[in-house]
């Protein structure tokens, strides 16, 4: 039988389904990495991205009450807030367009799943200020115009529609290969299009009634509702005794940072928390041990509605709340004192107990733990950029593969100025804070930041996790590789010799420093013994060397 309509709660399981697939395949998508260095993490990054949203989409589903605004309110919050890494943000780019333009729909048909598909895609180029074609956006796009094609042929049989479209995306994703040479010789289709492709093939088994395991790790306790009773839990492991459940019936617009905002406060006071808001409600659930302070919190943002509160464990209740108050003493304790308010504040994504020292040491107000091994959401820079207390807040991503996440934090904060430079490296981080001049206003500084950072060159020292060639270097299990701003530099068996090399190649007759920041790998004595050689080469250049204590990369190395 022909279906030509999905509602609500079969949106709902087709994105579950599209989230568990994709999560199964991660580690085969991180794979085809072109570079084939120890983090590869496109599918690492899209799966955390898609299971932002995914966790709030399970415990709404498992409530019986789906709509479509809510839905599509918690899977472009979600992705938005939960995107890592540039196919994470790409991928909550095509979300936040699709649901758009389903939002106000009771069903989708042919005709609108085409329209919400080419929105995806609009919102998603739009996002990226150069796309660049053989990549994800392609993928998209084509599966984009395959849905108007059909829907202006007439198909309404959704089955059909959508088995085509994939089809075609599986086609256009096999010749990315075509549209960009490294992947040709590195042998592998695009990773954020495999990646996508995923979650449209899980989508799909759920639409023909496939036999899914739905369960969201971490959702399944979200999901409780006011029927949860105390005797599907061990007794000893329930911390807080009141499921409280109520809809808060908004008196004005419930924005991104104060749903994170709420969501912070019922994290302090307990548990098992769902916020899924739309336009004109809230729907709230968490286990407290004060039931008061969330209602009290609640009525600030508008009058409430559908309160219940069960007791979990009558008989243990007392324990329970010391328990609870013992945990809000702990939490408050750790608070740190009120930043004092300036005009102009420092975050910096960095790993390495060396890094972030020297960050600090130059006036970095605030870290962001990770980088190249792990990439931080739009969320964890929103909250960083929450806790400096400056009018103006520089953001230095220092990987390129941050750098549109901390953009889309940008575009959601309203009561600060917030300016990212686009640092692609650690050495380009250390160099736009010092070019930081406090009298320059943020424009000046912005462009001289900007112009500073152009004069750097980056090297990074790592292995090869697989065998492939790339800028026509065949690189085996187990090598060294140099890697420069713009591709594979060195390859080797000796460490020394690939740093070396990959210095060598990044030098001409401007450069004037040397900068070598060793990794948790490298002893002092191997970077010792690098910097005597690279002191004979180069006599004419500074060189410094310092303990970096990052992890995956032995040396990073910039010169200017």
């Amino acid at each position: 039988m022909s279906l030509n309509t999905i509602d609500a709660k079969m949106l709902a399981k087709m994105f579950l389904a599209g989230a568990k697939n994709l999560e199964s395949k991660k580690e085969w998508i991180n794979e085809l990495n072109v570079f084939p260095v120890p983090d590869g993490d496109t599918g690492t990054n899209m799966t955390l991205t898609i299971m932002s949203a995914a966790k709030d989409v399970a415990a709404m589903s498992a409530t019986d009450d789906v709509d479509m605004k809510s839905l599509a309110k918690a899977i472009s919050s979600g992705s938005l807030r939960g995107a890592r890494g540039n196919s994470g943000v790409i991928l909550s780019q095509l979300f936040r367009g699709f649901t758009k333009a389903i939002r106000d729909c009771e069903e989708i048909d042919v005709k609108i799943m085409a329209e919400a598909s080419e929105k995806a895609v609009e919102t998603a180029y739009k996002a990226v200020m150069k796309p660049k074609e053989g990549t994800i956006l392609t993928v998209a796009k084509g599966a984009a115009l395959k849905a108007r094609e059909l829907a202006d042929a007439g198909e309404a049989d959704l089955d059909r529609f959508i088995r085509e479209i994939i089809e075609h995306a599986d086609y256009v994703l096999s010749q990315t290969p075509e549209m960009l040479p490294v992947l040709k010789q590195a042998g592998v289709v695009d990773s954020g299009g495999q990646g996508l492709m995923q979650v449209l093939k899980g989508a799909y088994d759920a639409f023909q009634g496939k036999e899914i395991d739905y369960t969201i790790e971490d959702a399944k306790s979200a999901a409780a509702t006011g029927t949860v009773k105390a005797e599907m839990q061990e007794e000893a492991d329930i911390k807080f005794g009141y499921c409280t459940e109520f809809i808060i019936m908004l008196n004005r617009t419930f924005n991104i940072k104060q749903e994170m905002d709420f969501k912070d406060f019922l994290e302090s006071i307990g548990d098992s928390i769902v916020v899924v808001a739309d336009d004109d409600v809230v729907k709230v659930h968490v286990h407290t041990n004060d039931p008061g302070l969330a209602i009290q919190k609640a009525l600030k943002y508008g009058a409430l509605s559908n309160m219940k509160i069960d007791n979990m464990r009558l008989e243990h209740h007392e324990k329970v709340i010391r328990m609870a108050e013992k945990e809000a003493a702990a939490n408050a304790a750790e608070e740190a004192a009120p930043m004092e308010k300036k005009e102009s504040g420092f975050i910096a994504v960095s790993v390495g107990e060396g890094i972030n020292e020297i960050f600090k040491g130059l006036g970095v107000d605030y870290i962001i733990e990770g980088g190249q091994t792990m990439n931080p959401s739009t969320e964890d820079v929103l909250n960083a950029i929450e806790k400096v207390n400056a009018d103006t807040i520089y953001v230095l991503p220092n990987n390129k593969n941050i750098i549109l996440a901390a953009n889309q934090a940008k575009s959601m904060v309203e009561d600060k100025k917030i300016v990212v430079i686009p640092t692609k490296t650690i050495a380009q981080g250390i160099t736009a804070v010092i070019n930081f001049v406090p009298d320059m206003s943020a424009e000046d500084n912005e462009a001289a930041m900007n112009e500073e950072i152009g004069h750097v060159k980056t090297g990074e020292v790592t292995y090869a996790v697989r065998d492939t060639v790339i800028d026509d270097k065949e690189i085996r299990q187990g090598d060294y590789m140099g890697i420069g701003d713009a591709g594979i530099l060195s390859v080797g068996t000796d460490i020394e010799e690939v740093s070396a090399k990959m210095i060598d190649e990044m030098m001409d007759e401007d450069m004037e420093l040397i900068s070598i920041y060793y990794g948790a790998d490298t002893t002092e004595e191997a970077a010792e013994a690098l910097k005597a050689r690279v002191e004979e080469k180069y006599p004419s250049c500074d060189i410094e060397l310092q303990y970096g204590g990052q992890p995956i990369y032995y040396y990073i190395i910039s010169v200017e």
